[in-house]
C-alpha cells in the first residue's frame, strides 16, 4: 500500500464531567489524530498520549513531534501495518506515538481490503461487555451517587480509582450500598509502595476482582512479594508494555491479571501478542481505557472481542465522557457495545463536528504527489 502523506490533526473534546485519578484531574482531552491517505482511501488512528507526561512519559505534543520528525519519515515505501512496525521499531520508547501511526495505517489497509478491524484481530464475539471506571471525588456520598447511574445505566463492571486516603472507606461504602453482586475492582495508578502492603490486604474484605497497579510500573518484583501478601488478584497496566513484559510478570508471578491497554504496548499487534501470551499462560485479560473518542473505542471494542478478554474492559459508551464524539455514538446496551463490523475500524468521523473541535492541523506529504497540500 502507497501513502500519499499523513495528516497530524489536533482536537480539543471537553469532557462532561472533571475525572480525577492519583496523578491528576482531565477537565478535557487534548486529542491527537493521526490520518493515513493513500490513492485508495484513508485511515484513522488517536494517540491516547495526554496532555502532560504523567500517566506516563509521552505526552500530545512530543507526540506530534516525534510522528513529525522520526517516525512518519522512516515509513517504507510499500506500507501495511506489519512494515510500519519493522520501520518504528528502531526508535526508542513513544508507544502511543507508534500505535496511532501504526493503527492509522491498519484502518487504511483493511477499508482497501473490506476486512473489519475485529475480523483481522481474530474477534470471536460480536458484542463485548462493558465496565466502567469511576474517579475519586469529593466525597462518599457524591461517589455512591455516580456508581449508583452507572449500575442503573447497566454498566456490568465498576472500577474505582484510589490513592492513600481515598481506599478502604469508599470502596467499603459501595460494597455496602451496591451488595456483593456487583463487579467491582480497585485501579491505584502506581500510588502506593510496598510498605502499604498491610493496609492493602485490607481490600480482601471486600471481594474485589483485582487490584490495578498498586505500585511503581518498573517493579515487577515488589509486586511479586505484594501478591504472596494479597488475596486479591494483582492486575499489571503501566508495567506492561510488551508480549516480553507480560511474560516477565507471569513468570515472576507479579500478576495474576493484565491491563491491555494497546496504546501503551505500542498499537495493536503487539496487543494481540501479549494477549497471546496470557492465553497460553491462564491469565485472563481485560482492556482499558484511555478517555478515547469513538476512532479508539472501536478499536478497543474489536480487540476485547478477543476470546483471552474474559472480564470487563474499560470500553465505555460515548456518552460517559463526552457530550457529543467524533463518531456516531457508542451507546450501551443491556451493559454491552456492540463490535463494529465495517471495514477497517467500521466507524467514521464526522466531517462537521470534527472541524468544530479541530485547534490545529498539519500535512506531512509523503510523495511529490502529495506535496501540494492536504487533499
Amino acid at each position: 500500500m502507497k501513502i500519499t502523506g499523513i495528516e497530524l490533526r489536533r482536537i480539543a473534546m471537553p469532557l462532561k464531567a472533571p475525572f480525577r485519578t492519583s496523578f491528576g484531574v482531565e477537565s478535557a482531552r487534548d486529542v491527537l489524530l493521526v490520518r493515513v491517505v493513500t490513492p485508495d482511501g484513508e485511515g484513522w488512528g488517536e494517540c491516547v498520549a495526554m496532555s502532560e507526561p504523567r500517566y506516563c512519559s509521552e505526552y500530545v505534543e512530543g507526540a506530534a513531534d516525534v510522528l513529525r520528525r522520526f517516525l512518519v519519515p522512516a515509513l517504507p515505501d510499500a506500507v501495511d501495518a506489519h512494515a510500519v512496525k519493522r520501520a518504528l521499531k528502531p526508535f526508542k520508547g513513544h508507544k502511543m506515538a507508534k500505535a496511532a501511526l501504526e493503527t492509522a495505517v491498519l484502518d487504511a489497509q483493511l477499508r482497501a481490503s473490506g476486512q473489519s478491524f475485529g475480523g483481522f484481530l481474530g474477534a470471536e464475539r460480536d458484542r463485548v461487555p462493558c465496565g466502567v471506571s469511576v474517579g475519586i471525588m469529593d466525597s462518599i456520598p457524591e461517589l455512591l451517587d455516580s456508581v449508583g447511574q452507572f449500575v442503573d445505566e447497566g454498566y456490568v463492571r465498576i472500577k474505582l480509582k484510589i490513592e492513600p486516603g481515598w481506599d478502604l472507606a469508599p470502596v467499603r461504602a459501595v460494597r455496602e450500598r451496591f451488595g456483593d453482586e456487583l463487579l467491582l475492582q480497585v485501579d491505584a495508578n502506581a500510588a502506593y509502595t510496598l510498605a502499604d502492603a498491610r493496609l492493602l490486604a485490607k481490600l480482601d474484605a471486600f471481594d474485589l476482582l483485582l487490584i490495578e497497579q498498586p505500585l511503581a510500573d518498573d517493579d515487577l518484583v515488589q509486586h511479586a512479594a505484594l501478591a504472596r501478601r494479597l488475596r486479591t488478584p494483582v492486575c499489571l497496566d503501566e508495567s506492561i508494555e510488551s508480549a516480553e513484559d507480560a511474560a516477565a510478570a507471569i513468570t515472576l508471578g507479579a500478576a495474576s491479571v493484565i491491563n491491555i491497554k494497546p496504546g501503551r504496548v505500542g498499537g495493536y499487534l503487539e496487543a494481540r501478542a501479549i494477549h497471546d501470551v496470557c492465553v497460553a499462560h491462564g491469565v485472563p485479560v481485560w482492556c482499558g481505557g484511555m478517555l478515547e473518542t469513538g476512532l479508539g473505542r472501536a478499536a478497543n471494542v474489536a480487540l476485547a472481542a478477543l476470546p483471552g478478554f474474559t472480564l470487563p474492559g474499560d470500553t465505555s459508551a460515548s456518552g460517559r465522557y463526552f457530550a457529543t464524539d467524533v463518531t456516531a455514538p457508542f451507546e450501551l446496551a443491556d451493559g454491552h457495545l456492540d463490535v463494529p463490523a465495517g471495514p477497517g475500524l467500521g466507524v467514521e468521523p464526522d466531517p462537521g463536528f470534527l472541524d468544530e473541535v479541530t485547534t490545529s492541523v498539519e500535512w506531512l506529504p509523503l510523495q511529490p504527489s502529495g506535496a501540494a497540500g492536504r487533499p
